[in-house]
């Protein structure tokens, strides 16, 4: 017979075609804020839910209990999640953590670009000044700059693949994760002040944890070299916002690029937003038409895997970082002299 599956949001053909070949009734939910997700469970009773933005809360299980069996996150976050709620209701929770892994990494490089040829500067100085746009706005290259990942997982692995390929050192900080699976070139670090001390640019690509939360503060942006930029495609709650805003515009630091925020949609005021050494992009950094194709299928999938009885091939984890494995053993990676290869 199939099972209903609740669409708050768009899911790609290729995704709807499985579903329905399977034999699952599709409903196009009425909205993705949470009051609307709520009043389609209240109504439709669904078996499993496909979702993107929706904050899923307790509220929201509640809502759906008892005949909600599976989640799934269209895509690799899963802090909007209440795992614990879900846990509590008979929920399991899938994910698909691959599916916008190269889209976000090129936007991480994309914002390092950007932020390296004082883009905002350009765009603001062309109409008024031709020549002292081209001429006297500060810019550089990328080749033979120093990078810093913090978080080497799916995402911060192919940053770092792209960023060799710039001719970049690369510094990659993940405790959790053995030296040995780290990719080749990179240089291993189990010191995090040195990810600060040490680079142009310090790419974060962590989860919004216990252990991580507003990890990016006064304290750690003092460290920072006043020529380097933050890049954040990960979560807005890993970083200090007030702290950030404090930072750029006093020149502690060079500038922002950040494609997530603590709130969102953003806060019309939010004082980041006023500073011209910031750019903000609204979370978009998975939202390639590649990505949400693959995640669709993908998300897809876990919902027939699970009507079938198989064990499904994304659930999300449920890790406590406080007494998660670490690891301290390190490897070299090949430094690349500055400008080696600027010519």
């Amino acid at each position: 017979m199939g099972w209903k599956v609740l669409l708050p949001q768009e899911l790609k053909q290729d995704g709807r075609l499985l579903l329905e070949r399977q034999g699952h009734t599709l409903i196009d939910g009425r909205g993705f804020e949470t009051d609307d997700v709520i009043a389609d469970m209240q109504l439709h009773q669904p078996d499993a839910i496909i979702v993107r933005v929706t904050k899923m809360s307790r509220k929201v299980f509640e809502a759906a209990a008892p005949n909600l069996k599976v989640l799934v996150r269209h895509g690799a976050g899963f802090d909007a999640v209440d795992l614990k709620a879900a846990d509590d209701f008979g929920v399991k929770c899938l994910y698909a953590p691959v599916a916008n892994s190269t889209s976000v990494a090129e936007t991480a490089l994309l914002l390092m670009l950007y932020m390296s040829r004082n883009v905002s500067r350009l765009r603001a100085m062309l109409p008024v000044d031709y020549y002292a746009a081209k001429l006297k706005t500060p810019m550089t290259t990328l080749n033979g700059k120093t990078v810093g990942i913090i978080g080497c997982g799916n995402i911060g692995s192919r940053t770092a693949k792209r960023c060799l390929a710039m001719e970049m050192n690369v510094l990659c900080y993940d405790p959790y994760k053995p030296a040995k699976d780290f990719p080749d070139g990179v240089e291993v670090v189990r010191d995090l002040e040195r990810i600060f001390t040490e680079s142009d640019y310090v790419s974060l690509h962590a989860p919004d944890t216990s252990v991580t939360h507003n990890m990016i503060n006064k304290e750690k942006l003092a460290m920072m070299k006043p020529g380097a930029f933050l890049i954040n495609t990960a979560r807005g709650g890993l970083v200090n916002e007030d702290d950030l805003v404090e930072a750029c515009k006093n020149g502690i630091i060079a500038g922002a690029g950040l494609d997530v925020i603590a709130h969102e949609p953003m806060h019309p005021d939010n004082p980041l937003a006023a500073l011209d050494n910031v750019l903000i992009t609204p979370h978009v950094g998975g939202n390639t038409a590649e990505a949400a194709i693959r995640a669709s299928y993908m998300a897809a999938m876990g919902v027939a895997e699970m009507y079938e009885g198989k064990a499904p091939t994304w659930p999300i984890p449920v890790i406590d970082y406080q007494i998660a494995r670490t690891y301290a053993d390190t490897k070299e990676s090949h430094k690349i002299p500055a400008g080696m290869f600027d010519y």
